[in-house]
């Protein structure tokens, strides 16, 4: 595959797609170097699995046992991340030693156990030899000093087991205090963490940068950093590959989300071969800015019979792809490394997806920088922003300085657009695009099939031609987003953020140029440098109007 080569991704009557094909064209002449597409497949490592009561230690083991193999039998080279009890276990070195011989790397998963805990000479206040609850199973349950002796203990355990430090270490979140001494005195190279998700496990993880990898905020792991002065220098890599469209919309107006991921165990995502051919195709052939990434694999938790099926057929699909030169299958680390050498700060990047796993045929593209993250979904002939949150390396998370006393976990970013939590089971959060009707009302604009495409370094435009004439064209750079709407026999249009009622928005103040809005000590804006910020007084929420010339741009930079 020549990714050099820049796709349109869509079919789009009328000049506004020719427009969009001559940015292509000449964007094509500026590459630099093609953008990879990347798949690490990691697996991690439980000596011991609570939860349901009928997976024993050795079911755990001969999971692991058989992700080696299946690695061994494409010869591929995969990252087993290890708790600490594992780590401890002879079977668990040995199988390991096997693996590095093969070209895998072993790291560390960061979850807390019994054993960690008081080999670092500390007390216990788990149910269970390994307690999932994030009070005590998590970095973020123990103090600063504690943090960092439980990162001294694992080291040192790992260095005498295999001879050196672990270059790689992954947990669901991790706390930048424990992040940034890995840095400091291990030289950690790359780390990872959970997908965006609210309430599942009793951990949410919501706003934060969709996909791919960024930098994080020396205040706050989850919190990518604006500037490279405030940033820990190890990129963190977003697992679990979330289906683009569905899964933001999985349990909308509940308390917690479903699961619609490439997660091996799951039937309807990463289990089901047609879902898991579709994710692939979209990995490999969408748009792309800086890179593509996925990860591939499992922790041993959910045992062989329940994921093998999907597990042997990414692993496959994988494999193809890769000699056929369509992907690169790298250890974690190595994508850490490649990540460090290519960006000094966190790259834009984007997901375009424009085929539905699902009947309904929705279409969607996320872009993410280290300013912002937007998400438009097109849904029954309608476009709507889905999603925009704001980043800010000067929020502190709430356990950078003080353990966590709850047993869930929140990690969170600035919210403008918030699409499933201002949601209700009747109520769809968005900010839509609307028009005037003769009679005084607005309606969603209708609209045809975008297209997508970079248009210059870290710039992503798409194109949605309206039905009855004209177009809306959105560029997203890494600072901004700009709007050019071509109007139709003199319609007026405009976009306007709807929530379900009753529900808590962080707005202080609508100006004529600006959103102002505040999350816990914090004030953040979005400043709005052409077209104009209108109050929608009856749900407390903005309207953004484009100016004369069907301009419109929000800038998500200023602080």
């Amino acid at each position: 595959m020549n990714v050099k080569r820049i796709l349109v991704w869509g079919v789009v009557e009328g000049l506004a797609v020719l427009g969009l094909t001559q940015c292509l064209v000449a964007c094509r002449e500026r590459a630099e170097e093609p953008a990879p597409r990347i798949v690490n497949i990691i697996n991690f490592v439980r000596q011991t699995e609570p939860r349901p009561v009928n997976i024993s230690d050795e079911d755990l083991f001969l999971t692991t046992l058989r992700q080696v193999e299946l690695l061994e039998k494409h010869r591929l080279r995969g990252t087993f991340l290890l708790q600490y009890d594992a780590l401890l276990n002879p079977r668990y070195q040995e199988l390991m030693r096997r693996a590095l011989k093969e070209g895998s790397e072993v790291g560390g998963w960061w979850e807390i156990t019994q054993p960690h805990v008081e080999a670092a000479g500390m007390t216990w206040r788990g149910a269970y030899p390994w307690d999932w609850h994030a009070n005590v199973g998590f970095s973020t349950g123990y103090t600063p000093e504690e943090r960092e002796k439980l990162v001294d203990v694992y080291m040192a355990e790992f260095k005498k087991i295999f001879g050196a430090y672990p270059t790689a270490v992954g947990s669901w979140f991790i706390d930048a205090h424990t992040l940034q001494y890995m840095a400091d005195r291990y030289r950690i190279v790359a780390s990872c963490n959970c997908r965006d998700q609210v309430g599942t496990d009793g951990y949410t993880l919501w706003g934060g940068y969709w996909n791919q990898a960024y930098y994080p905020s020396r205040k706050n792991a989850y919190m990518p950093a604006q500037t490279p002065q405030e940033q820990i220098g190890v990129p963190v890599f977003r697992m679990l590959g979330s289906d683009p469209i569905n899964q933001y919309d999985s349990g909308l107006g509940l308390p917690a989300q479903g699961v619609e991921t490439l997660e091996p165990a799951y039937t309807e995502g990463g289990g089901n071969p047609v879902w898991i051919d579709w994710f692939f195709d979209m990995l490999t052939d969408g748009p792309c800015l800086a890179f593509q990434y996925a990860q591939v694999g499992q922790e041993n938790s959910f045992t062989w019979p329940r994921m093998r099926r999907g597990l042997e057929y990414q692993v496959a699909v994988a494999d193809s792809l890769s000699r056929a030169g369509a992907l690169t299958v790298q250890t974690l680390s190595e994508s850490g490394r490649w990540f460090k050498e290519r960006f000094a700060e966190t790259p834009a990047t984007c997901i375009v997806a424009m085929k539905d796993s699902k009947p309904a045929g929705r279409k969607t593209v996320w872009y993410d920088s280290r300013f912002y993250r937007a998400n438009v979904v097109w849904e029954d002939s309608t476009l709507r922003f889905r999603d925009i949150h704001l980043f800010d390396e000067r929020l502190p998370s709430a356990y950078l300085t003080q353990p966590g006393t709850s047993t869930q976990c929140l990690y969170t970013t600035l919210p403008l657009v918030d699409g499933f939590n201002w949601s209700s089971t009747t109520e769809t959060a968005g900010l839509r695009l609307v028009e005037k009707m003769a009679d005084g009302s607005w309606r969603p604009v209708p609209v045809g099939m975008p297209a997508a495409g970079e248009t210059a370094p870290g710039e992503l435009t798409v194109t949605t031609p309206i039905l009855a004439g004209g177009s809306c064209r959105m560029v997203f750079d890494e600072r901004a987003i700009r709007i050019r709407l071509t109007e139709n026999a003199g319609k007026e249009y405009r976009f306007v953020l709807t929530t379900a009622p009753e529900k808590a928005l962080p707005f202080t103040a609508i100006e004529p140029q600006c959103v102002r809005a505040r999350i816990g000590d914090l004030d953040y804006r979005a400043q709005c440098t052409a077209g104009t910020v209108g109050e929608e007084e009856a749900a407390d929420t903005f309207l953004l109007m484009p100016d004369a010339d069907g301009s419109l741009t929000l800038d998500l930079s200023q602080r």
